[in-house]
């Protein structure tokens, strides 16, 4: 079956909104930085590019009867899902505040990436990232050599923990909503552990590069030694778990009931944060609500745009040939980075399962596929890893980069972060690819 109720048949060029689109936030902030600051502005390029998609998808339903309104309902429902939970947990997180005399040491900032590396298959990488980027910003802000910090927290947080429960990123979940037994994923702890284990370490050596470069003044930190570590608006923490409650009902109640339920109780976390959580502490957490807003912009441009795109990958996956672990996990991989990692995840897992049902790739029951198990573990990695490649392959990954630029930090732009990525992380997946996914699968 294809990602969407019904196959469409569509043609190439009808992914040109979408891939403007992608252009568009890669390049603007280059030449036109000030404008493209402003929301609205964001807003009036994505919308001059969903309008021809949706006109174009209007024809293809009213004109040529195909379905095409389907694909477009179940993307905004997937939408309306995805911006709830980035909302609900960025307003609840963002009344928990962690304050205290760490000092910004590079053992330190290591320390809270593995955390969040661990906490993201408990929260969700969202989850974690919201709740542990505000932290490492105001534990560094005295520190002047900083413009890595929120590419490794990216890296980490945002992506390459999330790998060992459904929890920990969306393609997971669907996978445990197409009957992959929920400890499966505990499966890739040799993956997770590989990857984060060096990336970790090129961080730990990086940062401290940097922080021999400091001046002394860059290095002092007027509160330490004078406070203790604190954690305050802990009244956030059962809504935090409210959140993650809300996830489980997405998946556990039946369609449409499971999203309508869930997505109300993310709502209700959100707001119940919003009136309980003394402002003082959002304040303290430099509270705001545009890099949310920019999220909230950009994805309901990419998610309509990208509909085209995910009906022609699907209509036309079985042209793409592909049997070896290694090709499932490159592939998976490389669309991740731009499309939305879930229907890429689902794409490919139904590809390789011939259904919907990957717990035959698990048993290693599909005909014509040799150690399915390792095919699926190879999917999930691709979708998870390579989620790190940009800023549009997971949802945190675009707020982080709001969060830290309006906390002041320099970050880096589209091309800029994909450099980066190419660069660190591109030759740690190769060696995955050789060390899991090559040897083991011959």
């Amino acid at each position: 079956m294809p990602i969407f109720a019904a196959a469409l048949d569509l043609p190439v060029w009808s992914i040109a909104p979408f891939a403007l689109l992608l252009l568009a936030i890669a390049i603007l902030p280059l030449f036109a930085e000030d404008w493209w600051h402003k929301n609205f502005n964001k807003a009036i390029v994505t919308l001059q590019l969903v309008l021809p998609t949706v006109v174009f998808l209007g024809y293809i339903q009213f004109v040529e009867q195909q379905p095409a309104f389907v694909a477009l309902t179940h993307e905004m429902a997937e939408y309306v899902s995805f911006i709830l939970l980035l909302g609900s947990l960025f307003v609840v997180s963002g009344g928990i505040v962690i304050s205290g005399d760490v000092k910004a040491t590079p053992l330190t900032n290591t320390c809270i990436l593995a955390v969040g590396a661990v906490l993201a298959n408990f929260i969700g990488t969202t989850g974690a990232s919201v709740l542990l980027i505000r932290p490492i910003l105001r534990i560094n802000k005295q520190r002047r050599n900083t413009r890595h910090i929120p590419i490794f927290f990216i890296f980490v947080v945002s992506n390459l923990g999330g790998l060992l429960t459904p929890l920990g990123d969306p393609p997971l979940f669907l996978g445990y909503l197409k009957n992959v037994p929920f400890f499966w994923t505990l499966h890739l702890w040799k993956e997770w552990l590989f990857v984060n284990g060096i990336v970790l370490s090129v961080f730990f050596v990086w940062d401290t590069l940097a922080y021999r470069g400091e001046t002394t003044e860059s290095r002092l930190d007027g509160n330490a030694g004078k406070l203790s570590l604190r954690v305050k608006g802990l009244l956030n923490v059962p809504l935090l778990a409210g959140v993650i409650g809300g996830v489980l009902l997405q998946g556990s109640l039946e369609e449409p009931w499971g999203k309508i339920v869930g997505g109300a109780l993310m709502l209700v976390m959100g707001i119940l944060s919003l009136v309980l959580t003394p402002r003082l502490l959002r304040a303290a957490n430099e509270f705001d609500w545009h890099p949310i807003a920019e999220v909230a912009i950009l994805f309901f441009g990419i998610f309509i745009t990208m509909v085209p795109a995910l009906a022609i990958l699907s209509a036309n996956r079985d042209a793409f040939a592909i049997s070896e672990p290694w090709q499932y996990f490159w592939l998976t991989g490389a669309l991740s980075g731009f499309l939305d990692n879930a229907p890429t995840y689902l794409t490919f897992a139904t590809m390789a399962s011939g259904s919907q049902d990957f717990l035959l790739l698990v048993h290693d029951q599909v005909p014509g596929i040799h150690d399915g198990p390792l095919v699926l573990q190879a999917i999930s990695c691709g979708a998870v890893f390579m989620g790190a490649m940009t800023y549009i392959g997971n949802g945190p990954n675009f707020m982080v980069k709001a969060i830290a630029q309006h906390a002041g930090y320099e970050t880096p732009s589209f091309f800029g972060y994909l450099g980066y990525s190419c660069a660190i992380l591109a030759p740690i997946f190769i060696l995955v690819t050789i060390v899991f996914f090559v040897q083991l699968a011959g």
